[in-house]
């Protein structure tokens, strides 16, 4: 395999560019972005939305369709880092959350809704036969871990490099973040089995769970071997600590989540994103024995848990939208997607292709195959700020670290139109991307 690129300086300039026509493309999103920055720090309050020269400030949705503020119209690609899978305007979700609002909100107290949507995921999902609520996946995870630590007696908790499990639970590829909450951990490398299975036995003493997610989200979109999860189940299971999935976003990958694919099951899952149609949710369950602690032995608190909005919105959008006919055919339409845009990418020999599951996918620009996260060099960083700039002149809004999650409401001719615009950018780009030999 040859790769070769062209000189770093050649590459920012375009970036430089790409970064002009913006600004002058934008001008009202970078007004509300100097406005923005007097009164919170860096002009936002979500990291992941934030890029230079500033972020792209949306006034509207509907369908799969955004508009900003300064008139321009996008595909929405992004589908809210996988919470926006119905869309912006889906009407039984909309009519739900009214009918509820009707109804009253905050009540401070428990209500009907909660045990219906708690039983739809119970029936979803195998290995979950108690669940509770959160309002984050988040939350979810805290609850989840706190709950393994609390069950087993045990303190420390493995995760593995480039795994994101909340806001305060990230992991990159040297270790835990500064934000992340200090329970002790272990680190270990996404897909080593051998490494992760000696590291469980060597410390099963005191670790209390395993956290992975069944294929890793913002580390990339790369999916787990099917081995490595096995291998897990099972060294776990023999030193008596907990596997605990984290199938925030991978829980779409069926009606019962990417575990339900691979008839793997955890002890606890933990979910959240699209669940409640778009509302702010999370949830975790798992066996009933290690469930059971919190019906009186362990505090859960939380105002928002059971929220009237958020659980109507559920029922809904689990027990009339996406069915299990439905999410197989979303499965199927993403990786349909990612085989059209590996070929289109392969037939002009680019260093570029994109991993992922289903309907969930990122890009990469450098050669296949990818099985664990690495540490981006300036160039990754470069080709990809100009891939996001350039997809947003071709219409199309999607994470700005090259994610894509589909929502329902895409129409066939808006993947078309992607696979022809990542086609026409790694033509136009091809200087900067390099080729890969016919013989890779």
């Amino acid at each position: 395999m040859h790769v070769e690129y062209k000189g770093a300086s050649e590459l920012e300039a375009a970036v430089a560019e790409a970064r002009e026509r913006f600004i002058s493309r934008f001008p009202n999103s970078r007004k509300l972005h100097r406005v923005a920055q007097t009164v919170m720090p860096g002009g936002n309050t979500r990291s992941v939305l934030m890029y230079q020269p500033f972020p792209v400030a949306m006034e509207r949705g509907e369908g799969s369709t955004l508009w900003d503020i300064d008139g321009h119209q996008f595909v929405n690609l992004c589908g809210e880092y996988t919470a926006g899978l119905f869309g912006h305007s889906e009407k039984r979700i909309h009519r739900a959350v009214q009918e509820a609002m009707n109804q009253g909100l905050n009540l401070a107290a428990v209500g009907k809704a909660e045990s219906e949507l708690a039983k739809l995921l119970c029936d979803r999902f195998p290995s979950i036969d108690l669940v509770r609520f959160t309002n984050s996946g988040t939350e979810a995870n805290l609850m989840a871990i706190t709950l393994a630590r609390r069950f087993t007696g045990r303190d420390v908790i493995m995760a593995f490099r480039g795994g994101y499990h909340g806001g305060v639970l990230l992991f990159t590829t040297d270790g835990p973040s500064p934000v992340t909450v200090p329970f002790p951990y272990l680190m270990a490398d996404y897909n080593d089995e051998n490494a992760a299975e000696k590291l469980i036995l060597a410390h099963r003493e005191k670790l209390a769970a395993v956290i992975v997610e069944p294929m890793l989200g913002s580390g990339g979109c790369i999916p787990a071997d099917v081995a490595f999860l096995e291998s897990l189940r099972r060294v776990t299971a023999q030193a008596g600590t907990l596997l605990i999935f984290d199938e925030v976003m991978t829980s779409r990958m069926s009606d019962g989540g990417l575990q339900k694919r691979l008839s793997i099951a955890p002890d606890l899952t933990t979910l959240g994103k699209y669940m409640a149609g778009g509302m702010s949710f999370g949830a975790f369950g798992g066996k009933a024995e290690i469930m059971s602690l919190f019906d009186g032995r362990l505090p859960h608190a939380g105002t928002f848990n059971n929220n009237v909005m958020t659980m109507a919105a559920g029922r809904v959008a689990l027990d009339e939208i996406f069915t299990a006919e439905v999410a197989e055919a979303l499965y199927e339409r993403g990786e349909q997607l990612r085989k059209d845009l590996n070929e289109r990418l392969a037939r002009v020999r680019a260093a570029m292709h994109f991993t992922g599951v289903g309907s969930l996918a990122t890009a990469h620009f450098r050669h296949p195959t990818i099985r664990a996260p690495y540490v981006s060099t300036g160039t990754d960083d470069c080709l990809r700020e100009l891939f996001f700039l350039d997809m947003l002149e071709a219409g199309f809004y999607l994470a700005r670290r090259g994610m894509l999650a589909l929502s329902l409401p895409l129409e066939q001719r808006h993947l078309n139109r992607f696979v022809e615009a990542v086609g026409e950018f790694a033509t136009s780009r091809q200087r900067f991307l390099g080729s890969v030999s016919a013989a890779a």
